[in-house]
């Protein structure tokens, strides 16, 4: 029986691993265990089938950081900080499995094709502004309960939050190991609590 949830799930890894344009139709019919007529009557088109995979990804990491930061019984600092290691612990699992890190779906396809691909533009800026209001809402938390100390305003910490966090699964698919992912986090922390 067609599992339509599974293909996507499986669609999703194929595009973080290859990319959107290194991906084939073959490709995502090997990874979802459906031919092309399938691919093509269950989700139109190679494009409308990465739509709905990078949506999937982008609500899934989005609800996976949130409920990290939105844990109101630790102070803000400490929940920004276990963000920081969940994305360091991610980055580091994805290399054991694979030997390699696939860093970010998202921040993957800002690279290569937001600038020309209106569709996925939308994804990611949709995601960017949710985002950024959870960011910024701890942002201002931290400041409520003095372990936010940074004199810069909850936007700018939200932006810098949202870089660092981009910045981490860039440097790891870059090559850097755990302990340079978490030097990175650390002296985050240190320019939000100096």
């Amino acid at each position: 029986m067609f599992d339509e949830e599974r293909a996507l799930d499986a669609a999703v890894h194929v595009f973080w691993e290859r990319g959107y344009e290194a991906t084939s139709t073959q490709d995502l019919c090997d990874a979802t265990g459906l031919g092309r007529s399938s691919i093509y009557n269950t989700f139109q088109s190679k494009h409308a089938l990465f739509e709905r995979a990078l949506a999937r990804y982008l609500d899934a990491m989005t609800v996976t950081q949130t409920a990290v930061l939105d844990d109101v019984e630790r102070p803000a600092a400490d929940r920004v900080r276990a963000l920081l290691a969940l994305v360091v612990e991610g980055e580091a699992e994805c290399r054991k499995g694979s030997g390699r890190a696939l860093g970010c779906l998202g921040v993957n396809t800002v690279v290569e094709l937001a600038g020309r691909d209106p569709a996925a533009a939308a994804l990611l800026e949709r995601d960017t502004v949710r985002r950024l209001a959870v960011y910024r809402a701890v942002m201002e938390a931290g400041r409520r309960d003095g372990s936010i100390t940074s004199s810069r305003d909850a936007e700018a910490l939200a932006r810098f939050l949202n870089a660092t966090v981009a910045g981490l699964r860039v440097s790891s698919q870059g090559g850097a190991g755990r302990a340079e992912l978490e030097a990175i986090a650390e002296t985050a922390m240190d320019a939000l609590t100096p």
